[in-house]
């Protein structure tokens, strides 16, 4: 479990410079050139994603079980997979009607998958897991928000043909990832 709380500290850590040390950041970024900032951000962000996965693997071996989900929560947990990865898809489709209206749907995505999985889920490393990406999305969210009402940021409204390939992309990743992939990387089917 230690190995799981230090990747998290360490991912959600760097990920949450600009919400806790923004001055920092900007003279970090400054001194360092933004090639060599975004890659050391990226190594560190990288080894702390290979720890959780590790610690989270580990702590799976030793389960410590909080509760018994309903088996209807798993159906929850699939729709609002679903809605994470059609919000995923909207951070990245230029013009969609999606991120015109909700400005970070990757935070609100990771919101959703967050929730999806402690609603799913009942061990204590999941609780830890998933509670700490949702408490962690939830204060980007808001932080996000405000930055963007203090910097005027305004965002183009957004096209039809945009926010339909979002979604199609959105649900084909779910789909992927749901009857396929999640399996394969995870270990877990969660339809079978």
């Amino acid at each position: 479990m230690k190995l799981l709380i230090a990747g998290l500290l360490v991912f959600l850590g760097v990920h949450s410079l600009r919400m806790f040390a923004p001055y920092w950041r900007a003279q970090t970024l400054e001194r360092l050139g933004e090639g060599p900032w975004k890659g050391l951000y990226s190594l560190v962000a990288l080894a702390g994603l290979v720890m959780i996965a590790w610690g989270f693997d580990l702590a799976r071996d030793q389960p410590v079980i909080l509760w018994t989900p309903p088996i209807g929560m798993r159906h929850a947990a699939a729709l609002l997979t679903l809605l994470a990865f059609v919000l995923l898809a909207a951070a990245y489709v230029p013009g969609n009607q999606i991120k015109a209206r909700l400005h970070h749907p990757m935070v609100l995505g990771v919101k959703s998958w967050a929730l999806a999985h402690l609603l799913a889920t009942g061990m204590l490393v999941h609780l830890l897991l998933f509670g700490c990406f949702l408490v962690w999305a939830a204060l980007n969210f808001r932080a996000a928000r405000q930055r963007d009402r203090a910097d005027g940021v305004t965002y183009a409204p957004g096209t039809v043909r945009a926010t339909v390939i979002t979604v199609v992309l959105g649900v084909a990743g779910w789909a992927a990832f749901a009857f396929g992939l999640h399996g394969l990387l995870i270990g877990i089917k969660p339809f079978g």
